[in-house]
C-alpha cells in the first residue's frame, strides 16, 4: 500500500511540472528559421509540376522575389507566382495567384486560396517567369 501511495505521489508530481519551451525561446527558434530561400523558383516548379493538372503551355508566369510577411505567429519568407493554367479539358481557367512560404530556405507551403493570397501578394513585384512557361510533365 505504502508503494502504491508513493507512485500515485510521483505520477501526481510528474504532471505538475512545466517542461515546455518559454515564449521567448519559441520566438527564437521560429525567427531562426527564418532563411532565405535560395531555390526558391526551383521550388516552385517542383511543386507546380506535380499540383497542376496540366503543368504545360502555362501563360502569363510570373513570380515575385522571396520577403518578410507575417505568417501565423510571426515573420516568414513568402514569394508570389502568377500563372494562367489549363484545367483537365485543356481550357485555360484565368489567372492564378498563390503564395509560397519557406521555412528554414525551403517550401513549407503553398497558399492558393482567394481568401488568402491577397495578403500575401498585393503588393508583389513580379518578374517574368519563362522557366515556368516551359514547364513540362
Amino acid at each position: 500500500m505504502r508503494w502504491l501511495a508513493i507512485a500515485v505521489a510521483l505520477l501526481v508530481g510528474g504532471c505538475s511540472t512545466d517542461v515546455g519551451m518559454s515564449q521567448a525561446e519559441l520566438r527564437a527558434q521560429w525567427d531562426a528559421q527564418n532563411i532565405v530561400p535560395a531555390n526558391y523558383k526551383q521550388d516552385i516548379l517542383a511543386f507546380l509540376r506535380t499540383y497542376l493538372n496540366d503543368p504545360t503551355h502555362i501563360r502569363d508566369a510570373a513570380v515575385s522575389a522571396p520577403q518578410l510577411k507575417m505568417v501565423g505567429p510571426g515573420e516568414r519568407y513568402v514569394a508570389c507566382v502568377r500563372f494562367n493554367a489549363r484545367n483537365t479539358r485543356g481550357k485555360y481557367i484565368g489567372v492564378k495567384v498563390g503564395a509560397a512560404t519557406y521555412v528554414a530556405g525551403k517550401l513549407d507551403r503553398f497558399i492558393d486560396g482567394p481568401k488568402e493570397t491577397p495578403q500575401y501578394c498585393k503588393d508583389a513585384v513580379y518578374a517574368p517567369f519563362p522557366e515556368l512557361a516551359a514547364l513540362r510533365r
